[in-house]
C-alpha cells in the first residue's frame, strides 16, 4: 500500500475503520476502580448492542466500593459497576423489530428467567434467578458499550434526555412503591428519608395524585429539596429513639389529616418504628429502604391497628410509565442530577467519592 491509501497498482482502497476497544469501570478491590477492557458477548437474535451515554451512581454501587458487599451479595472477583443507564442503540439482533440503530433507549437492568413461578405470576422482580447489572457475579453497565435483551430497552421520547432516561431506574423504585401501596388522589403519604429514593418517591407520589405528602429527614437541605419537588410539609427529626413520640405527634400535625401510607426509605429501627406509629389504623407501611438486615420494631401495637407492612423490592413493568411521566412533564427528575463526571479513571474516583460524601450530592451522573 502506498501513501494516501493508494496501492502500488494505482487502485484506491478504503481503509477499514479501527474499532475501539470496549472499556469499562471495574471494581477490583475495596475503594479501587480501574478502567479496563470489557469483552462483550455476541449479539443474540433478540439482543441489542448499546453505546452507553449516561450512568448514575446508586447507593448500592457505593456499598460495593466501600465493602465489596451489599446485603447478601459479595464481590468475589473483579466486576463492572453501574446499573442506572441509558444509551444509543448501535446494533440490533435479527429478531428485533421495535428498535433500530440510532434509537436512544433507557435500559432496565434486570434479566429474569421468565420461567419460574414468580415470573409467570407477573412478579418477575422476585425471580430467584434474576441477573441484575452490577449484582455479583453479573457485570454492570458503566462501560462504553453493553449487550442487553431488546425487550428491556425502551425508546426515549424526543423530549426526554439520556440523563433523564438513566433516572428511570431510581424513579422506578418510587413508582413501584406507589403501586404496591395503591397511592391515589385520596391517599396521604408520609415519606421517611430524603435521600435519592425518598426524593423520587415524592415525585412518584405526586404524579400518582397523592393530595398531601409529608417528608421527614435529619438534613435541612434535603428537606428543602423535597419541598421544592412537591412535598407539602417537611419535619426535621433526630436519630434518638426517645424523640420518637414527639416526632410522631409533629408528623400527624403536619399531615393535618391521618397518614394513609408511609414509605420508609431508610430501613432503620427508628424509621420503621416512626412509620408504624404514625400510620393510621388500617393504613400501610412500605419498607423501601433496607438499611438494617434485622430490626426491632413495635409490630404488636401496629398489628392491633391492622397496619399492613408491605415489602418493596426493585420494580416491575415500570419503564413505560416512568417515560410517560417524563414525557408529559408530570415528573421532572432533572433537579436531582447534581453532579456530572466524565469517563476517565480519575473522574470515576472523584464521582464515587462525591456520591459517598452525600451532602449536596443527590444523583451523581457519568456522561460517556
Amino acid at each position: 500500500m502506498g501513501k494516501g491509501g493508494q496501492s502500488c497498482n494505482g487502485m484506491v482502497r478504503q481503509a477499514k475503520p479501527v474499532e475501539q476497544e470496549n472499556m469499562a469501570a471495574w471494581l477490583v478491590d475495596v475503594n479501587t476502580i480501574k478502567i479496563l477492557p470489557f469483552k462483550l458477548p455476541s449479539i443474540g437474535p433478540n439482543d441489542v448492542r448499546i453505546r452507553i451515554k449516561a450512568v448514575g451512581i446508586c447507593g448500592s454501587d457505593v456499598h460495593y466500593l466501600k465493602t465489596m458487599k451489599c446485603a447478601d451479595f459479595e464481590v468475589k472477583e473483579p466486576m463492572v459497576i453501574g446499573h442506572e443507564c441509558a444509551g444509543i442503540v448501535d446494533k440490533v439482533g435479527s429478531e428485533v423489530k421495535h428498535l433500530v440503530p440510532g434509537d436512544r433507549v433507557a435500559v432496565e437492568p434486570g434479566i429474569s428467567c421468565a420461567r419460574c413461578q414468580q415470573c409467570k405470576g407477573g412478579r418477575y422482580n422476585l425471580c430467584p434467578d434474576m441477573k441484575f447489572f452490577a449484582t455479583p457475579p453479573v457485570h454492570g453497565s458503566l462501560a462504553n458499550q453493553i449487550v442487553h435483551p431488546a425487550d428491556l430497552c425502551f425508546k426515549l421520547p424526543e423530549n426526554v434526555s439520556l440523563e433523564e432516561g438513566a433516572m428511570c431506574e431510581p424513579l422506578s423504585v418510587g413508582v413501584h412503591a406507589c403501586r404496591r401501596a395503591n397511592v391515589g388522589p385520596e391517599t396521604t403519604v408520609l415519606i421517611i428519608g430524603a435521600g435519592p429514593i425518598g426524593l423520587v418517591s415524592v415525585l412518584a407520589a405526586r404524579a400518582f395524585g397523592a393530595p398531601r405528602i409529608v417528608i421527614v429527614d435529619m438534613d435541612d437541605k434535603r428537606l428543602a429539596m423535597a419541598k421544592s419537588l412537591g412535598a407539602d410539609e417537611a419535619v426535621k427529626v433526630s436519630t434518638k429513639m426517645e424523640d420518637l413520640d414527639d416526632e410522631v405527634a409533629e408528623i400527624k400535625k403536619a399531615m393535618i389529616s391521618e397518614v394513609d401510607v408511609t414509605f420508609d426509605c431508610v430501613g432503620f429501627n427508628k424509621t420503621m418504628s416512626t412509620g408504624l406509629n404514625a400510620t393510621r389504623p388500617g393504613g400501610k407501611v412500605c419498607l423501601v429502604g433496607m438499611g438494617h438486615g434485622v430490626m426491632t420494631v413495635p409490630l404488636t401495637p401496629a398489628a392491633a391497628r391492622e397496619v399492613d407492612v408491605v415489602g418493596v423490592f426493585r420494580y416491575q413493568n415500570t419503564w413505560p410509565l416512568c417515560l410517560e411521566f417524563l414525557r408529559s412533564g408530570k415528573i421532572d427528575v432533572k433537579p436531582l442530577i447534581t453532579h456530572r463526571f466524565g469517563f476517565t479513571e480519575k473522574e470515576v474516583e472523584e464521582a464515587f467519592a462525591t456520591s459517598a460524601r452525600g451532602g449536596n450530592a443527590i444523583k451523581v451522573m457519568f456522561k460517556l
